[in-house]
């Protein structure tokens, strides 16, 4: 989603790390910009951690106002996209550990059973089928359904579309972690699902306008709040 702020900045996008100087160097709006740029996927990885649309949102504006607070330490040495992700996915962690539904993942080997055999019910009836909404619904929740380590890896990789390299480092795992991890995940879901669904896989999960303003908006109070208390980047939101 692209804001008024940005298309009106240049004809050409400025990156991430040039937003986040003018941030600093006193144009608080201009935060706006990375934020509608990367709702959807934090919205994705808290999302996937959490299993909550409700809780996911609650994550992002944690970890937007925790970025802002922040902004002056992002150092460049990774993609500021890659260290935004990173502080969502702390986020959530710690909520779900809060909330005491973090479960450690059991190798494969240890698994008991064909572990495609968990998503035998999830396979779509006539009526589902003719319902593209309905496939749908039954795709988010056969990834629900994946374990944890692995759901977060497939949204990141195949639903964010995020390199092997980047979901590595927001993770904090190593490459082949990610692809061992990714390589699992699809093979629980393809041969339950993906023949049937009959729809591309990143209309999933996907993170609504009327979400993304909601979610600007709250960012925004909350910044404005910081700003009135301590001074930050610039003494009033522009």
């Amino acid at each position: 989603m692209v804001s008024t702020a940005e298309a009106a900045t240049s004809q050409e996008p400025l990156s991430d790390e040039e937003i986040v100087a003018r941030v600093l160097a006193g144009e608080t709006g201009m935060f706006e910009v990375v934020m509608r740029r990367h709702n959807q996927r934090l919205y994705s990885v808290a999302r996937a951690i959490l299993r909550n649309d409700g809780e996911a949102e609650d994550v992002m504006q944690d970890a937007y106002v925790r970025a802002y607070e922040h902004l002056n330490q992002f150092a460049g040495r990774a993609k500021f996209s890659t260290w935004l992700t990173r502080i969502a996915v702390h986020e959530a962690l710690a909520r779900q550990r809060r909330g005491n539904r973090y479960q450690e993942l059991k190798p494969m080997s240890e698994r008991e059973g064909d572990p495609m055999d968990r998503f035998a019910s999830l396979t779509p009836n006539p009526e589902q089928q003719a319902s593209n909404s309905e496939i749908r619904r039954l795709l988010e929740e056969a990834v629900d359904n994946l374990p944890d380590s692995y759901r977060t890896v497939f949204m990141l990789r195949d639903i964010e579309e995020m390199s092997t390299t980047d979901a590595a480092d927001v993770l904090e795992i190593t490459e082949e972690n990610v692809k061992v991890r990714l390589h699992r995940a699809r093979a629980l879901l393809r041969k339950s699902l993906y023949a049937r669904a009959g729809m591309q896989k990143n209309e999933a999960f996907n993170f609504h306008a009327i979400r993304c303003d909601r979610v600007v908006k709250n960012v925004f109070e909350r910044i404005q709040k910081l700003i009135s208390k301590t001074e930050g980047p610039a003494a009033r939101i522009q």
